[in-house]
């Protein structure tokens, strides 16, 4: 029969595991402050999921996050972080003027039919206002399906949803398709930014970036 599948047993292990995560609440969340350049000021907040287990302590997030994607957890999961930021978001607003939370979006959620709908109850619920939620989504979840991508991207839009594309310069998007989209925000991948200070190609890299994000009118985040 041969030796046993190591990868594929750790995964079912761990796909086990986030059940019970899940059902027990052993996930939390921490925000990433946003800083206005102009203002220095806290501008809005990234939500990051962590997942600290009672049998196997801190779990990383590209240890779980890619079991959660192939399989039917990375819905419940994007929910409970939704609904957990939106709340956490309802008191943030109060502290900060023009505050914004962000949540990440992967591919399989990003095609999913019925998130639109789910998002708009979020919203409905903890009185989201336009532009006060912003959804993150990578190139490269984008383009496993574009033309889908681009018309759910759309529905977000509708319904007052800002839309941000992650990790921005590592993905396959072509200038043409970035055009379509209705996005608010590039976040320029920490790989072009840990070392601009340095590096004559990452500083030409991210200020290209910067140029034409502005020239489409989009803002830009650095990661």
């Amino acid at each position: 029969t041969g030796a046993p599948d190591t990868k594929t047993a750790s995964s079912f292990i761990i796909e086990n595991d986030l059940h019970h995560a899940l059902a027990t609440d052993e996930f939390i969340l921490y925000f990433q402050p946003k800083i206005d350049l102009d203002t220095r000021l806290v501008c809005g907040a990234e939500s990051l999921s962590r997942w600290v287990s009672a049998s196997r302590g801190f779990v990383p997030p590209d240890v779980f996050i890619p079991v959660a994607e192939k399989t039917n957890l990375m819905l419940p999961f994007t929910l409970w972080t939704l609904n957990l930021a939106a709340r956490h978001f309802a008191e943030l607003k109060r502290l900060y003027t023009d505050f914004s939370i962000s949540v990440n979006l992967s591919a399989s959620i990003l095609h999913d039919a019925d998130v639109v709908d789910l998002v708009t109850r979020i919203i409905k619920i903890w009185g989201i206002e336009t532009g006060q939620l912003i959804l993150e989504v990578t190139e490269s979840a984008m383009m496993v399906d574009p033309k889908n991508s681009l018309e759910t991207l759309k529905r977000f839009h509708d319904i007052g949803v800002g839309l941000s594309i992650d990790d921005f310069g590592t993905g396959y998007s072509s200038l043409a398709y970035v055009k379509k989209l209705p996005v608010q925000e590039l976040k320029i991948d920490k790989s072009f930014v840990t070392n601009m200070d340095k590096d004559k190609g990452d500083a030409m890299i991210v200020r290209t970036i910067i140029d034409m994000a502005h020239n489409f009118g989009i803002s830009v985040t650095a990661e």
